[in-house]
Protein backbone atom coordinates (compact mmCIF):
# COMPACT_ATOMS: atom_id res chain seq x y z
CA UNK A 1 0.00 0.00 0.00
CA UNK A 2 1.29 3.49 -0.41
CA UNK A 3 1.66 5.79 2.79
CA UNK A 4 3.28 8.77 4.35
CA UNK A 5 6.45 7.90 6.45
CA UNK A 6 8.69 9.77 8.25
CA UNK A 7 12.47 9.39 7.42
CA UNK A 8 14.03 12.38 9.17
CA UNK A 9 13.42 15.90 10.09
CA UNK A 10 11.29 17.51 7.26
CA UNK A 11 11.25 14.43 5.27
CA UNK A 12 7.89 13.27 4.86
CA UNK A 13 7.82 10.36 1.55
CA UNK A 14 4.77 8.65 -0.04
CA UNK A 15 6.40 5.03 -0.29
CA UNK A 16 5.34 1.64 -0.96
CA UNK A 17 5.03 -0.41 2.32
CA UNK A 18 3.42 -3.68 3.52
CA UNK A 19 -0.28 -4.04 3.74
CA UNK A 20 -1.09 -4.07 7.55
CA UNK A 21 -1.91 -7.33 8.63
CA UNK A 22 -4.10 -8.83 12.00
CA UNK A 23 -1.84 -9.00 15.35
CA UNK A 24 -4.09 -9.63 17.78
CA UNK A 25 -7.71 -10.98 18.28
CA UNK A 26 -9.17 -7.15 19.27
CA UNK A 27 -7.48 -5.68 16.03
CA UNK A 28 -10.20 -4.45 12.82
CA UNK A 29 -8.49 -3.44 9.12
CA UNK A 30 -9.78 -0.23 7.69
CA UNK A 31 -9.82 1.20 4.16
CA UNK A 32 -9.19 4.32 4.54
CA UNK A 33 -11.25 6.89 2.90
CA UNK A 34 -10.06 10.15 4.29
CA UNK A 35 -7.13 11.28 7.02
CA UNK A 36 -5.79 14.54 7.50
CA UNK A 37 -2.53 16.32 8.25
CA UNK A 38 -2.79 17.87 12.33
CA UNK A 39 -0.74 20.48 13.62
CA UNK A 40 0.62 18.03 15.95
CA UNK A 41 2.05 16.29 13.17
CA UNK A 42 4.16 19.22 12.38
CA UNK A 43 5.65 18.72 15.87
CA UNK A 44 7.00 15.54 14.24
CA UNK A 45 7.82 17.08 10.63
CA UNK A 46 10.33 19.37 12.49
CA UNK A 47 11.13 16.92 14.77
CA UNK A 48 10.76 18.84 17.92
CA UNK A 49 8.77 15.53 19.75
CA UNK A 50 10.81 12.49 20.63
CA UNK A 51 10.72 8.92 19.77
CA UNK A 52 10.52 9.33 16.28
CA UNK A 53 12.40 6.54 13.71
CA UNK A 54 13.08 6.49 10.10
CA UNK A 55 9.57 4.70 8.20
CA UNK A 56 7.23 5.44 10.93
CA UNK A 57 3.96 5.58 8.89
CA UNK A 58 2.59 9.46 9.96
CA UNK A 59 -1.37 10.34 10.23
CA UNK A 60 -3.47 10.46 13.13
CA UNK A 61 -6.53 11.76 12.08
CA UNK A 62 -8.23 9.00 9.88
CA UNK A 63 -11.63 7.48 8.63
CA UNK A 64 -12.85 4.83 6.29
CA UNK A 65 -14.50 1.10 6.03
CA UNK A 66 -13.94 -1.66 7.65
CA UNK A 67 -12.49 -4.51 5.79
CA UNK A 68 -11.02 -7.04 8.28
CA UNK A 69 -12.33 -7.86 12.06
CA UNK A 70 -10.42 -9.78 14.47
CA UNK A 71 -12.11 -12.87 16.27
CA UNK A 72 -12.88 -10.94 19.33
CA UNK A 73 -13.58 -7.63 17.81
CA UNK A 74 -16.77 -8.77 16.05
CA UNK A 75 -19.26 -8.27 18.50
CA UNK A 76 -18.91 -4.44 17.88
CA UNK A 77 -17.73 -4.33 14.59
CA UNK A 78 -18.09 -5.91 11.21
CA UNK A 79 -16.70 -5.91 7.84
CA UNK A 80 -18.09 -2.70 5.74
CA UNK A 81 -18.86 -0.61 9.18
CA UNK A 82 -18.18 2.77 8.34
CA UNK A 83 -16.04 4.08 11.21
CA UNK A 84 -13.78 7.32 12.36
CA UNK A 85 -10.78 6.27 14.33
CA UNK A 86 -9.91 8.48 17.34
CA UNK A 87 -6.49 9.00 17.69
CA UNK A 88 -6.17 7.85 20.67
CA UNK A 89 -6.24 4.03 21.20
CA UNK A 90 -8.11 2.58 24.31
CA UNK A 91 -8.83 -0.88 25.87
CA UNK A 92 -12.41 0.07 27.36
CA UNK A 93 -11.48 -1.83 30.61
CA UNK A 94 -8.98 -0.24 32.67
CA UNK A 95 -9.79 2.30 35.54
CA UNK A 96 -8.84 5.11 33.43
CA UNK A 97 -11.08 4.07 30.79
CA UNK A 98 -14.08 3.05 32.85
CA UNK A 99 -13.64 6.91 34.27
CA UNK A 100 -14.17 8.70 30.66
CA UNK A 101 -9.88 9.47 30.93
CA UNK A 102 -9.48 7.59 27.52
CA UNK A 103 -5.93 9.72 26.67
CA UNK A 104 -4.31 7.93 29.28
CA UNK A 105 -5.72 4.53 29.11
CA UNK A 106 -3.58 2.01 31.43
CA UNK A 107 -2.94 -0.37 28.58
CA UNK A 108 -2.15 0.18 25.46
CA UNK A 109 1.04 2.22 25.01
CA UNK A 110 3.02 -1.25 24.08
CA UNK A 111 6.35 1.37 25.34
CA UNK A 112 4.97 2.23 28.25
CA UNK A 113 8.20 1.81 30.01
CA UNK A 114 9.62 4.49 27.55
CA UNK A 115 6.66 6.96 28.38
CA UNK A 116 6.98 6.61 32.43
CA UNK A 117 10.91 7.52 32.20
CA UNK A 118 9.90 10.94 30.62
CA UNK A 119 6.83 11.48 31.97
CA UNK A 120 6.45 9.54 35.55
CA UNK A 121 3.70 6.74 33.93
CA UNK A 122 2.34 5.80 30.95
CA UNK A 123 -0.37 7.91 28.50
CA UNK A 124 -2.41 5.96 25.57
CA UNK A 125 -1.08 4.59 22.58
CA UNK A 126 -1.24 6.84 19.88
CA UNK A 127 -1.64 6.25 16.27
CA UNK A 128 1.37 7.63 14.45
CA UNK A 129 2.71 9.96 16.61
CA UNK A 130 6.32 8.46 17.95
CA UNK A 131 7.46 5.61 19.85
CA UNK A 132 6.90 7.23 23.54
CA UNK A 133 2.82 6.43 22.55
CA UNK A 134 3.13 2.98 21.31
CA UNK A 135 4.89 3.54 17.60
CA UNK A 136 1.61 2.33 16.11
CA UNK A 137 1.83 2.59 12.40
CA UNK A 138 -0.38 5.85 11.75
CA UNK A 139 -3.55 6.77 9.49
CA UNK A 140 -2.08 8.55 6.70
CA UNK A 141 -2.33 5.64 4.68
CA UNK A 142 -4.39 3.20 2.25
CA UNK A 143 -5.25 0.63 5.14
CA UNK A 144 -4.42 1.24 9.30
CA UNK A 145 -4.67 -1.58 11.81
CA UNK A 146 -6.93 -0.38 14.73
CA UNK A 147 -5.70 -2.17 18.27
CA UNK A 148 -8.23 -2.37 20.48
CA UNK A 149 -10.61 -1.69 17.57
CA UNK A 150 -13.50 -3.23 19.81
CA UNK A 151 -13.48 0.11 21.56
CA UNK A 152 -11.12 2.34 19.44
CA UNK A 153 -13.65 3.16 16.64
CA UNK A 154 -17.03 5.40 16.16
CA UNK A 155 -19.81 4.15 14.28
CA UNK A 156 -20.79 6.85 11.96
CA UNK A 157 -23.99 6.91 9.18
CA UNK A 158 -24.16 6.94 5.74
CA UNK A 159 -26.31 10.22 5.66
CA UNK A 160 -23.23 12.63 6.43
CA UNK A 161 -19.87 13.46 4.07
CA UNK A 162 -16.25 12.12 5.26
CA UNK A 163 -15.46 16.10 5.29
CA UNK A 164 -18.28 16.46 8.08
CA UNK A 165 -16.96 13.21 10.35
CA UNK A 166 -13.22 13.02 10.09
CA UNK A 167 -12.69 15.84 12.68
CA UNK A 168 -14.55 13.63 15.36
CA UNK A 169 -11.14 11.69 15.07
CA UNK A 170 -9.45 14.70 17.06
CA UNK A 171 -9.62 18.77 16.64
CA UNK A 172 -13.42 18.70 16.82
CA UNK A 173 -13.67 17.22 20.25
CA UNK A 174 -10.05 18.61 21.43
CA UNK A 175 -11.38 22.16 20.47
CA UNK A 176 -14.37 20.94 22.49
CA UNK A 177 -12.54 19.69 25.67
CA UNK A 178 -10.70 22.87 25.42
CA UNK A 179 -13.64 24.69 26.35
CA UNK A 180 -15.63 22.35 28.39
CA UNK A 181 -12.24 22.63 30.76
CA UNK A 182 -13.22 26.07 31.10
CA UNK A 183 -16.63 26.00 33.06
CA UNK A 184 -17.85 28.42 30.79
CA UNK A 185 -20.39 30.68 32.47
CA UNK A 186 -22.83 33.24 30.46
CA UNK A 187 -21.03 36.08 31.15
CA UNK A 188 -17.41 34.72 30.58
CA UNK A 189 -15.03 36.29 27.94
CA UNK A 190 -13.00 33.21 26.50
CA UNK A 191 -9.61 34.29 24.39
CA UNK A 192 -7.63 31.87 22.94
CA UNK A 193 -4.30 31.44 21.51
CA UNK A 194 -4.12 30.59 18.26
CA UNK A 195 -6.72 29.91 15.23
CA UNK A 196 -5.54 27.22 13.37
CA UNK A 197 -7.85 24.09 13.47
CA UNK A 198 -8.27 22.92 16.84
CA UNK A 199 -8.47 27.13 17.87
CA UNK A 200 -11.10 27.45 15.19
CA UNK A 201 -12.71 24.21 16.66
CA UNK A 202 -12.61 25.74 20.45
CA UNK A 203 -13.93 29.41 19.48
CA UNK A 204 -17.31 27.33 17.64
CA UNK A 205 -17.04 25.35 20.69
CA UNK A 206 -17.02 28.11 23.24
CA UNK A 207 -20.11 30.14 21.52
CA UNK A 208 -21.91 26.65 21.32
CA UNK A 209 -21.41 26.51 25.63
CA UNK A 210 -22.53 30.15 25.83
CA UNK A 211 -19.90 32.50 26.45
CA UNK A 212 -20.67 36.27 26.36
CA UNK A 213 -17.23 37.22 24.44
CA UNK A 214 -14.63 35.05 22.30
CA UNK A 215 -11.59 36.74 21.32
CA UNK A 216 -8.80 34.79 18.95
CA UNK A 217 -5.67 35.51 19.19
CA UNK A 218 -3.40 35.18 15.61
CA UNK A 219 -1.39 36.69 12.83
CA UNK A 220 -2.66 34.13 9.94
CA UNK A 221 -4.91 36.64 7.52
CA UNK A 222 -7.42 33.76 6.48
CA UNK A 223 -7.16 32.40 10.46
CA UNK A 224 -8.27 36.04 11.32
CA UNK A 225 -10.64 36.00 8.93
CA UNK A 226 -12.42 32.13 9.21
CA UNK A 227 -12.23 32.76 13.12
CA UNK A 228 -14.42 35.92 12.32
CA UNK A 229 -16.87 34.24 10.41
CA UNK A 230 -17.35 31.57 13.29
CA UNK A 231 -18.50 34.69 15.74
CA UNK A 232 -14.70 35.67 17.66
CA UNK A 233 -13.56 39.36 17.90
CA UNK A 234 -9.96 38.93 16.69
CA UNK A 235 -6.48 40.07 17.53
CA UNK A 236 -3.19 40.08 15.52
CA UNK A 237 -0.40 40.30 17.43
CA UNK A 238 2.03 41.23 14.65
CA UNK A 239 -0.55 44.79 14.84
CA UNK A 240 -0.95 45.43 18.24
CA UNK A 241 -0.36 44.53 21.76
CA UNK A 242 -2.50 41.18 22.74
CA UNK A 243 -2.57 42.20 26.44
CA UNK A 244 -3.91 45.90 25.90
CA UNK A 245 -6.29 44.80 23.69
CA UNK A 246 -7.61 41.95 25.59
CA UNK A 247 -7.31 44.36 28.75
CA UNK A 248 -9.48 47.16 26.37
CA UNK A 249 -12.47 44.51 25.48
CA UNK A 250 -12.80 42.72 29.32
CA UNK A 251 -12.70 46.45 31.14
CA UNK A 252 -8.98 46.06 32.15
CA UNK A 253 -10.27 42.72 33.97
CA UNK A 254 -9.01 39.79 31.39
CA UNK A 255 -10.70 37.22 30.13
CA UNK A 256 -11.99 34.57 32.61
CA UNK A 257 -10.98 31.66 30.57
CA UNK A 258 -8.09 31.31 28.58
CA UNK A 259 -6.84 29.10 26.16
CA UNK A 260 -3.60 27.47 24.55
CA UNK A 261 -4.47 26.07 20.86
CA UNK A 262 -0.86 26.45 19.98
CA UNK A 263 1.71 24.72 22.40
CA UNK A 264 4.86 23.86 22.05
CA UNK A 265 5.93 25.88 18.45
CA UNK A 266 4.86 29.52 19.65
CA UNK A 267 5.42 32.51 17.66
CA UNK A 268 4.97 36.06 19.34
CA UNK A 269 6.40 38.81 17.29
CA UNK A 270 9.93 39.30 18.00
CA UNK A 271 8.96 39.41 21.81
CA UNK A 272 12.08 39.49 24.10
CA UNK A 273 10.80 35.74 25.64
CA UNK A 274 10.42 34.69 22.11
CA UNK A 275 14.19 35.50 20.92
CA UNK A 276 14.98 33.78 24.48
CA UNK A 277 12.64 30.45 24.17
CA UNK A 278 14.47 30.41 20.19
CA UNK A 279 18.21 30.41 21.65
CA UNK A 280 17.45 27.80 24.29
CA UNK A 281 15.99 25.17 21.80
CA UNK A 282 18.25 25.69 19.27
CA UNK A 283 20.79 25.08 21.89
CA UNK A 284 18.75 22.26 23.66
CA UNK A 285 18.69 23.78 26.79
CA UNK A 286 14.81 23.85 26.69
CA UNK A 287 12.49 21.76 24.10
CA UNK A 288 9.31 23.83 23.66
CA UNK A 289 8.57 27.62 23.41
CA UNK A 290 6.07 28.57 25.72
CA UNK A 291 5.14 32.03 25.45
CA UNK A 292 1.68 31.57 25.30
CA UNK A 293 1.71 29.53 28.46
CA UNK A 294 3.58 33.10 30.02
CA UNK A 295 1.14 35.68 28.23
CA UNK A 296 -2.08 33.51 29.71
CA UNK A 297 -0.73 33.17 33.20
CA UNK A 298 -0.09 37.22 33.16
CA UNK A 299 -3.45 38.68 31.35
CA UNK A 300 -5.85 35.98 32.72
CA UNK A 301 -8.18 37.44 35.24
CA UNK A 302 -7.40 36.35 39.07
CA UNK A 303 -9.64 33.14 39.67
CA UNK A 304 -9.85 32.29 36.23
CA UNK A 305 -8.60 28.89 34.01
CA UNK A 306 -6.22 28.42 31.47
CA UNK A 307 -7.09 25.12 29.40
CA UNK A 308 -4.13 23.71 27.33
CA UNK A 309 -5.25 21.62 24.59
CA UNK A 310 -1.84 22.60 22.50
CA UNK A 311 1.12 19.83 22.71
CA UNK A 312 3.83 20.20 24.88
CA UNK A 313 6.55 17.90 24.65
CA UNK A 314 8.84 18.45 27.67
CA UNK A 315 10.65 21.10 29.60
CA UNK A 316 9.56 24.79 29.82
CA UNK A 317 11.30 27.57 31.29
CA UNK A 318 10.55 31.26 32.84
CA UNK A 319 7.14 29.82 33.72
CA UNK A 320 5.70 32.69 36.36
CA UNK A 321 4.35 30.12 38.48
CA UNK A 322 4.30 33.31 41.10
CA UNK A 323 1.52 34.51 39.18
CA UNK A 324 -0.53 31.38 38.63
CA UNK A 325 -0.20 30.57 42.55
CA UNK A 326 -1.22 33.65 43.82
CA UNK A 327 -4.01 34.73 41.19
CA UNK A 328 -5.52 31.61 42.20
CA UNK A 329 -5.56 30.41 38.36
CA UNK A 330 -6.39 26.58 37.40
CA UNK A 331 -4.74 24.67 34.83
CA UNK A 332 -6.42 22.10 32.99
CA UNK A 333 -4.61 19.79 30.46
CA UNK A 334 -4.36 16.77 28.40
CA UNK A 335 -4.52 14.71 25.19
CA UNK A 336 -8.32 14.73 23.91
CA UNK A 337 -10.62 12.22 25.85
CA UNK A 338 -12.16 11.59 22.61
CA UNK A 339 -14.55 8.73 23.01
CA UNK A 340 -15.87 10.97 25.87
CA UNK A 341 -17.84 13.43 23.45
CA UNK A 342 -18.00 12.01 20.09
CA UNK A 343 -21.50 11.01 20.57
CA UNK A 344 -22.49 14.13 21.62
CA UNK A 345 -21.03 15.75 19.33
CA UNK A 346 -21.48 13.63 16.47
CA UNK A 347 -25.53 14.46 17.78
CA UNK A 348 -24.26 18.30 17.12
CA UNK A 349 -23.26 17.52 13.37
CA UNK A 350 -26.35 15.43 12.85
CA UNK A 351 -28.61 18.15 14.02
CA UNK A 352 -26.76 21.28 12.41
CA UNK A 353 -25.55 22.95 14.90
CA UNK A 354 -22.01 22.38 13.62
CA UNK A 355 -20.30 21.29 10.29
CA UNK A 356 -16.77 21.02 10.88
CA UNK A 357 -15.58 20.49 7.38
CA UNK A 358 -15.79 24.50 7.57
CA UNK A 359 -12.56 24.18 8.19
CA UNK A 360 -11.33 22.47 5.30
CA UNK A 361 -8.98 24.51 2.77
CA UNK A 362 -7.05 22.02 0.97
CA UNK A 363 -7.92 18.24 -0.60
CA UNK A 364 -5.74 16.24 -2.15
CA UNK A 365 -4.14 12.73 -2.77
CA UNK A 366 -1.49 10.93 -0.64
CA UNK A 367 1.09 11.27 -3.15
CA UNK A 368 1.08 14.99 -2.73
CA UNK A 369 0.81 14.92 0.79
CA UNK A 370 4.89 15.32 1.34
CA UNK A 371 4.24 18.68 -0.36
CA UNK A 372 1.31 19.50 1.83
CA UNK A 373 3.20 19.20 5.15
CA UNK A 374 5.77 22.24 4.13
CA UNK A 375 2.75 24.23 2.83
CA UNK A 376 0.62 23.54 5.69
CA UNK A 377 3.67 24.14 8.03
CA UNK A 378 4.89 27.28 6.22
CA UNK A 379 1.29 28.91 5.97
CA UNK A 380 1.08 29.01 2.23
CA UNK A 381 -1.59 29.07 -0.47
CA UNK A 382 -4.11 30.21 2.51
CA UNK A 383 -3.73 26.75 4.08
CA UNK A 384 -5.32 25.62 7.16
CA UNK A 385 -6.59 22.19 6.81
CA UNK A 386 -5.25 19.35 4.64
CA UNK A 387 -7.70 16.60 3.92
CA UNK A 388 -5.78 13.52 2.15
CA UNK A 389 -7.37 11.31 0.10
CA UNK A 390 -5.64 7.58 -0.73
Amino acid sequence: MKALVWHGTTDIRCDSVPDPQIEHPRDAIIKVTSCAICGSDLHLYDHFMPGMKSGDIMGHETMGEVVEVGSESKGKLKVGDRVVIPFTIICGECDQCKRGNFSVCERTNRNGHIAAKAFGHATAGLFGYTHLTGGYAGGQAEYLRVPFADATHIKVPSTLSDEQLLFLSDIFPTGWQAAVQCDIEPTDTVAIWGAGPVGQMAIRSAILLGAKQVIAIDRVPERLDMARAGGAITINFDEESVIERLNELTNGKGPEKCIDAVGMEAHAAGTVDAMYDRVKQATMMETDRPHVLREMAYVCRPAGTLSVPGVYGGLLDKIPFGAIMNKGLTIRTGQTHVNRWTDDLLRRIEEGQIDPSFVITHTVGLDEGPDMYKIFRDKQDGCIKVVLKP
